[in-house]
């Protein structure tokens, strides 16, 4: 918590993002240590004479102590990607933010997130479509994550409540701050089931390129992003763009051809998204079909050695239960019933004549693991 208030700090300082709080962190160890450093040995840790000026510039104006006290005043915990309770799919991108701004709770349940974003003038036909797909969604425990944004955004958040749903709002400006402010009740409520998530400090107010930037923590903390309606110039199309960067599964819902509501989802069906008509072909295409069983076998049966050991013989490749004992040297009875178990628990998948084949979710895990 000490060192926090300092990671608190420096994100008050402009041009002070993932690069050099990588360079701070590696020189420094510790961010109390940054803090107090003079500029000579700020350079040496790798950063220009501009932004090692404007450190020196702002520290002083700057309380460490003071801004975590308004933090704790408005019930906001700031988390650093170096806290356990940071969301670990969000530790997976590129650009993931250095501090995070919670309003609310974050839940491990919440890993089975999928963003739902698209046009701030919706439709009924979209309204209608996002009410359908996200009340599905949260009732097989799916955190629905958006960002608050008028139109479909709003429609998503309050779909998920009224499902008895969790669901995540990403903010473009400090979590002190309602934007759009017609949204202030629901905010309170989404704050009650589920959180307010920011990159931006307090006090800071909504711009026209944060919004882009907070879509990319929108599709990173999520398992796929479902587009609903999305013009040519939409900003949903942004989020699908990011979330197909970040390896992430890219939904899209069709509408007319002569609807301009439709023009963007229907070009990025074109381009490769899966087209859904329901939330089952979401939830399959994620592996998510028992979701909620999944989810409290794998609550009530935590991993084991033998499970680990079996991932690491598996692939997206078909493999017979006899060539995964002859690999890990186990006996096939302990091999059957561990595969059996982690089916579900939903890390592997059966294909077929005793063949299986590591669960999307499974193979994310595996990889984050191994780098």
């Amino acid at each position: 918590m000490n060192d926090t208030k300092y990671w608190v700090g420096f994100n008050l300082i402009p041009g002070i993002g993932r690069v050099r709080f990588s360079l701070l962190e590696k020189h420094f160890g510790e961010m109390a240590s940054a803090w107090h450093a003079p500029a000579p040995e700020l350079k040496a840790a790798g950063l220009e004479s501009k932004i090692t000026q404007a450190i020196i510039d702002h520290r002083p104006r700057i309380s460490p102590d003071e801004e975590m006290e308004k933090l704790e005043r408005l019930h906001i915990k700031a988390l650093t990607w170096k806290d356990k309770t940071y969301p670990p799919r969000l530790k997976e991108i590129y650009d993931l933010p250095p501090v995070l701004y919670v309003r609310g709770s974050l839940l491990p349940d919440d890993e089975w997130a999928v963003a739902v974003v698209g046009t701030r003038r919706s439709t009924i036909y979209g309204r209608q479509v996002t009410e359908d797909f996200v009340t599905d969604l949260a009732r097989h425990k799916i955190t629905i994550v958006s960002g608050l944004a008028r139109g479909i955004d709003t429609v998503a958040h309050r779909a998920a409540l009224e499902a008895g749903g969790r669901t995540i709002a990403i903010l473009a400006c400090g979590l002190d701050l309602v934007y759009p402010p017609e949204n202030a009740q629901l905010s309170r409520d989404i704050m009650e089931h589920g959180a307010l998530v920011s990159e931006q400090p307090l006090g800071v107010p909504p711009r026209a390129d944060y919004f882009p930037r907070r879509n990319r923590i929108m599709s990173g903390m999520s398992l796929g992003t479902l587009v609903v309606e999305a013009g040519e110039t939409s900003g949903a199309l942004i989020t699908a763009r990011l979330a197909n960067e970040q390896n992430r599964e890219v939904f899209a819902v069709p509408g007319s051809i002569l609807s301009p509501n439709s023009q963007g989802t229907n070009y990025l069906i074109q381009e490769g998204a899966k087209l859904v008509r329901n939330y089952q072909d979401i939830l399959e295409e994620l592996n998510l079909s028992m979701a909620a069983q999944q989810l409290e076998m794998k609550e009530l049966l935590p991993p084991t050695d033998t499970e680990s050991q079996l991932l690491r013989k598996l692939s997206t490749e078909p493999v017979h239960v006899d060539e995964v004992c002859r690999t890990s040297g186990l006996p096939v009875s302990l091999v059957s019933s561990t595969l059996a178990m982690m089916e579900l628990k939903g890390m592997v998948r059966q294909v077929g004549g005793m063949n299986y084949i590591l669960a999307k979710e499974a193979r994310e895990e595996y990889r984050v693991k191994v780098k």
